[in-house]
Parts: C-alpha cells; structure tokens; sequence
C-alpha cells in the first residue's frame, strides 16, 4: 500500500491557510455577537476604527496561501517560502484593513434616542392631562417626530414644552416659564 508524504512545511501552510479563512469567515459573520461580548468585557484594540481581528486572520490565511504558491509553483521551500508566505500575508491584511475601513466610514451614525431629546424643547399636539399620555412634536435630526408624552400637570395642546425626562420609550415634559409669570415671581 503506497503512503503519502506530505512536507511539514505544506502542513503549516494549510493548517495556517484553513485557520485564517475559517476563523476570518466566522468573525464577518457573527463580528456583532462576538464584538458585543469582548465589549462587555472591556476588550478591544482598534487600528483606526478598524477591529485588529479581520486584518490578523486576513494575514494568517494569506501566509498560508503564498506559503502554499512558493513551494507549489516556485519549488522554494523552508525559509524563502515562509518569507513568500509573509510577503502574502502583508498584503491579506493590508486589503482587509482597507475593506473593513472602508465598511466602517460608510456606516451610519447612531440614530438618536429619546434619552438625546432631554433638554429640547417641543410643542403639545395632543393635550397631556395630569399623569396620563398626549404626545408632542419635537425636532431632532432634521424631522419633526410625534412621541407620547406625560406630565405632572395637565398641559393643553399647542404648549411649548421642555423634555425634562424619560419614561419609557416616552418623554416626561412641563410647560416653558412664561416671562410674565417669571417676573411676578421676582
């Protein structure tokens, strides 16, 4: 029965090759789940907003690809097909750095939250009697949005309001202090 002698050095590199690619596979899909458990535990190390993770298993899988070309196609072996292999590899992360850069510049900012309209003033469009909901117009972003709104006293619509909080996904307002009633207070 004839065998099968594969040089350690192949091995390596498609051990490094399968590793990197599959581990690399795995982190762009499920990078989210994965970078929100690292994120409660404090860990994390970005190169210009870029996870040091994808360029790392880039350079790992293409070390393993150029180790694998330089033995293959250029009969070189040991050193000169590891030093190929890191050659690849340099370029794999260099790639992958500038794709997942690329992907992080094009994302979205964080889309505001009703916690980010406290302090804002807004306007009653459905009048708030005393702890029940109505709801107010308020502009954030560029848009005037209608969120449900309570109080602690009764607030008749078309009054201007300050947000001073949040109650679940609504606000808790109270009315603007007119100047008059500022100034008898004086």
């Amino acid at each position: 029965m004839p065998t099968i002698t594969i040089p350690i050095e192949d091995l390596v590199f498609v051990l490094a090759t399968l590793v990197g690619a599959g581990l690399l596979l795995v982190t762009v899909l499920v990078d989210d789940i994965l970078g929100g458990i690292l994120d409660s535990f404090n860990v994390g190390f970005d190169i210009g907003g870029v996870s040091l993770m994808p360029p790392l298993l880039a350079f790992i899988a293409m070390f393993g690809v150029g180790g694998l070309f330089a033995t293959q196609v250029f009969d070189i072996h040991g050193g000169q097909a590891a030093l190929v292999g890191v050659g690849f590899g340099g370029v794999g992360f260099g790639v992958a750095y500038g794709m997942f850069r690329a992907l992080r510049r094009a994302e979205g900012t964080r889309p505001f939250s009703v916690t980010d309209l406290v302090g804002h003033e807004a306007s009653v469009s459905v009048a708030i009697p005393a702890g029940r909901l109505g709801t107010v117009y308020v502009r954030a972003e560029g848009q005037t949005h209608e969120i449900a709104a309570t109080a602690a006293i009764d607030i008749v619509a078309g009054t201007a309001v300050r947000i001073t909080g949040v109650a679940g996904t609504g606000l808790v307002v109270e009315p603007l202090a007119t100047p008059a009633s500022t100034s008898s207070a004086t």
